[in-house]
């Protein structure tokens, strides 16, 4: 097709970014229209950490999700934030890939980075090259979203950022203008997948779009059509949209949406912005500016819906919807939600702790150890065999471990298809207290609708008291979809933070944070390799703590129902510092002023094993170096390991091997691959065959290389 040149000159460009939301010159201050402003400064400036930048509520570390709406919110009320000098310099650095290499590059974050610093007017020619290079849409990881689709909003985020710095946008017409019309609905909506795939526009979706086109030139289609759309997303008063509660004067995010139809602060604002751009308004202009004034609490923020906590995201939502409306001066008359007392927990609650997909392979017996020496009081072994589970179960009780081995199973290959936003992978991660009773998956049985998913597989699921995990998604509109239904009727139980592969879903998709209090939050071990002992970096590192009478299942349950759970890490990537995401500031006081019960760094009680010594024989199916006959002794040092359960060095090495008291040498068993990582590396031994039944004794000794202090394990075996 052809693609008409781009119709905006500079002069134009920037007058559409006035009207966008976008600028790269500050507002002059307005302090006198805006009596209130201080109430909202007084909660951003709450939000301010020593790194200079700006956290979500309950965290010691700043992000810069977080710290561009509040930068945002500084700059609608004409006032510019305190140390700007230090603040430019964090969003400068502070990128989300500066914690870990992002999986897919997310151009969202570097659209925020670009317009954050255009907001601050600091020089902005550091990215030019990088923008421009941003040149075309990337499309996203088949494995994750079965089409390829790219994400909507995360690449017009690169459109965005050539129009903040002045980059030509000829150069990026060719590729971005038939991917944005493409996706064009007849009613003039735009979606997540192309329009020929069917399904409705997402709001979100539509207002990403609307400044795309802007920025490229182009006049919108069936403009009326649009507005029509856009307007009838507006919650009437009792009208309700969707099965869920709605308040009115706020939007949804379509007009009959599928599910999930509650409002929204993000919604309205990507609507009302919508409106403005085509030159109208909500039909119901009061109810809207009433809506958002429904959204103000106590601690002088907004939060995403009426009662909901406050965060920076949703208040600086807030304040552009007002400002799109011409009526920021309503903060003046705004009557803020007291926020609920805080309540004391029930003294008879203790700390426990979960893991959540941690091994369900190879060695049991040195599960059953880690779960020992880590205090691990319910340990989910993913996608395991049933005879892998009734011999750890086993193993557990005859040593009288307190451990509870549940199934905690990613079902690979179940693909869920929602129209207009695509058909994506990692939606069923299950938990159960057994194995059989929580119903089928629905692996390799096609893609299967969210309606369908829920009676198929969430409903057997929830009869069998098992509970669904989100594990992650990049798609925001989608993910909204899916947890706010959740939160209305019931669904995923809980969502993940600290993950093997990365070490902070926060992170990497920081509107996780909206559900803080809604949905609890937890540590997903997800874990790879074949071996337990070559994992255990990461189940050291980071799990689940839950408050609860007793280490049962059901008091799980209830912990989860009451959101009595904490996901705790603390490890290389935390640089020694304890990250936590926890559901309410009370549960999260609990389990820090209990820290001595479950920490597992400077405490005696709960320490990471250097050394296996496990005795083998044939009938141990499960084991490395079983014998066809007899008996072997097998020592395993504790080495630093990769998050796909290779080792990379060794934290403690073999000193000695005694038999009922004499030193023997093992054989050294090593598996290296060509780049010097290592599959396993074990010592072996075969117990003589004339030793006679036993019982008898095995003690391994091995030196802690950091600190070259010696620990010995010793077991009891009979031949």
């Amino acid at each position: 097709m052809d693609i008409p040149a781009p119709l905006l000159d500079r002069r134009t460009l920037l007058k559409f970014a006035a009207v966008a939301g976008l600028s790269s010159v500050w507002r002059p201050a307005r302090a006198a229209a805006l009596p209130d402003h201080s109430t909202v400064t007084r909660y951003l400036e709450s939000l301010a950490r020593a790194d200079h930048g700006y956290a979500w509520g309950d965290q010691d570390q700043s992000h810069l999700t977080p710290t561009f709406g509040v930068i945002g919110c500084y700059r609608l009320l004409g006032l510019t934030p305190p140390d700007r000098d230090a603040l430019e310099h964090y969003v400068r650095t502070h990128h989300p890939r500066e914690l870990k290499k992002l999986e897919q590059e997310r151009r969202i974050f570097d659209f925020q980075q670009v317009q954050a610093l255009a907001w601050l007017g600091a020089d902005l020619a550091a990215f030019r090259p990088v923008i421009a290079a941003l040149n075309k849409p990337l499309g996203y990881m088949k494995q994750y979203e079965r089409h390829g689709y790219p994400i909507f909003q995360s690449e017009l985020g690169a459109v965005l950022a050539h129009a903040l710095l002045g980059l030509p946008v000829a150069a990026i017409a060719a590729a971005f203008v038939p991917f944005v019309t493409a996706r064009r609905r007849a009613n003039g909506s735009f979606n997540n997948t192309p329009a020929a795939d069917g399904g409705d526009g997402h709001v979100m979706n539509t207002w990403w779009a609307l400044q795309a086109l802007r920025v490229l030139g182009q006049t919108p289609v069936a403009r009326d059509e649009l507005v029509a759309w856009l307007q009838r997303g507006q919650i009437r008063p009792g009208a309700g949209v969707g099965p869920g509660p709605a308040a009115a004067g706020g939007f949804s995010y379509a007009p009959a949406p599928l599910f999930a139809g509650g409002d929204d602060i993000a919604y309205t604002r990507a609507a009302v912005r919508s409106l403005q751009l085509l030159g109208a308004e909500p039909a119901d202009r009061a109810g809207c500016i009433a809506y958002v004034a429904s959204l103000a609490n106590a601690d002088g923020g907004f939060g995403d819906r009426p009662g909901w906590a406050s965060n920076a995201t949703a208040t600086y939502c807030a304040l552009d919807t007002l400002d799109a409306l011409g009526a920021l001066s309503a903060l003046a008359r705004v009557k803020r939600r007291p926020w609920p007392v805080r309540v004391a927990l029930p003294a008879d609650l203790k700390v426990f702790s979960i893991q959540i997909e941690a091994h369900g392979q190879g060695s049991p017996a040195e599960a059953v150890e880690l779960a020992r020496s880590l205090k691990i009081d319910l340990w989910g072994a993913k996608n395991a065999k049933p005879e892998w589970m009734q011999r750890v179960r086993e193993l557990a009780a005859t040593q009288r471990v307190p451990v509870q081995f549940f199934a905690a199973n990613e079902e690979y290959g179940t693909w869920v298809d929602v129209p207009g936003l695509g058909t994506y992978s990692h939606t069923s991660d299950i938990i159960g207290p057994d194995e059989s009773g929580i119903g089928a998956s629905l692996a390799n049985a096609g893609p299967v609708s969210w309606p369908e998913f829920r009676t198929r597989r969430l409903d057997a699921l929830t009869r069998g008291r098992g509970r669904l995990v989100w594990q992650f998604g990049e798609n925001e509109e989608l993910v909204r979809m899916y947890l706010d239904d959740s939160v209305e009727r019931g669904g995923y139980a809980m969502i993940s933070t600290y993950h093997f592969g990365n070490p902070d879903f926060m992170n990497s998709e920081p509107f996780l944070n909206r559900w803080r209090g809604r949905i609890p939050f937890i540590g997903l071990q997800d874990a790879h390799g074949p071996e337990p002992w070559w994992f255990a970096d990461q189940t050291t590192g980071f799990r689940t703590l839950f408050l609860a009478p007793e280490p049962t299942w059901e008091g799980w349950l209830e912990a989860l129902q009451r959101n009595l759970v904490v996901a705790v890490r603390r490890d290389v990537w935390t640089g020694g510092q304890t990250w936590m995401h926890a559901g309410s500031d009370e549960v999260r006081d609990f389990v820090r002023a209990r820290e001595a019960t479950w920490r597992w760094w400077d405490n005696p009680q709960i320490v990471r094993p250097m050394v296996s010594l496990v005795a083998l024989t044939a009938a141990d199916t499960f084991e490395v170096g079983r014998p066809a006959a007899g008996v072997a002794l097998r020592v395993r040092c504790a080495w630093e390991n990769t998050p796909q359960g290779l080792l990379k060095a060794p934290l403690a090495e073999l000193v000695r091997l005694r038999l009922n008291g004499r030193e023997i040498r093992p054989t050294l068993v090593a598996k290296v691959r060509a780049n010097g990582l290592r599959d396993d590396h074990h010592h072996l031994v075969a117990v003589p065959s004339d030793l006679g039944a036993g019982p008898h004794t095995a003690s391994a000794t091995v030196r802690i290389i950091a600190t070259g202090a010696e620990v010995e394990q010793t077991i009891s075996f009979s031949a």
